[in-house]
């Protein structure tokens, strides 16, 4: 029996905006009239912790109530199939509860938090974080979220893990922001990808051998992974 081929998909914001989770992009980079850089930023939650501790908690609380999408359920659907690695920038947990099984969140997760004093304690955490709430370490907690400003330390992986794909989704990321956007660069030459967007930002030359999905997820990835399953039936 032939080895599975390795599927690796990175997803973007797009992935989960059809879930109901709006996206700084949407809300012009402002949330109740604060720039991005108040709210997901070192500066800012020097300046201001109770502000950035008040913005997590209401995207957390937001995330609960919301439900994976055709497009999460797709994706799992292909691991009956292919070695399938997700690659997300979003925060959010709706490809686990979809059930989709070898996930790297490029950008941390929501439901989670860290100690300011060691990075290495890092805890579940779905209700809310205010300032008091200490590590076992008597550190203050915060998000486990790269901020703007930060370093992406789980870059090298994801670099790892490209250069090992027979094929490349990508699904709702605009891939203009650095470094992720870089990623495409480190799958080997003439690998398939697949670049599913309703408002894709580069063209089918590209790259070669570069196939665009100009749909919205909840249409694109389903129609990708009949396509996918079909060519090995």
């Amino acid at each position: 029996m032939k080895p599975m081929k390795r599927i690796v998909v990175l997803t973007g914001a797009g992935m989960s905006a059809e879930s109901g989770l709006k996206t700084f992009r949407e809300a012009g980079g402002l949330w109740e009239e604060h720039d991005v850089m108040e709210i997901a930023s070192p500066i800012g939650w020097r300046n201001n912790r109770n502000l950035v501790l008040e913005f997590y908690n209401q995207r957390r609380a937001q995330l609960l109530t919301v439900e994976p999408n055709l497009g999460h359920s797709a994706l799992k659907q292909l691991e009956d199939y292919f070695d399938v690695q997700l690659i997300t920038q979003n925060v959010d947990d709706l490809h686990e509860r979809a059930g989709s099984s070898n996930i790297l969140h490029l950008h941390g997760e929501l439901f989670k938090v860290r100690s300011t004093g060691n990075s290495n304690l890092i805890y579940q955490w779905k209700k809310e974080l205010i300032e008091g709430d200490l590590c076992e370490e008597g550190h203050q907690l915060r998000p486990h979220i790269v901020w703007f400003g930060e370093d992406v330390p789980l870059i090298p992986k994801a670099i790892d893990i490209l250069s090992t794909a027979d094929i490349l989704m990508i699904i709702g990321t605009s891939m203009q922001v650095y470094p992720a956007s870089t990623l495409i660069h480190y799958v080997k030459n003439n690998t398939p990808i697949y670049f599913i967007d309703p408002h894709p930002t580069i063209s089918e030359n590209s790259f070669n051998n570069l196939k665009i999905i100009a749909e919205p997820a909840t249409i694109g990835v389903p129609r990708v992974v009949n396509e996918l399953i079909t060519s090995i039936s």
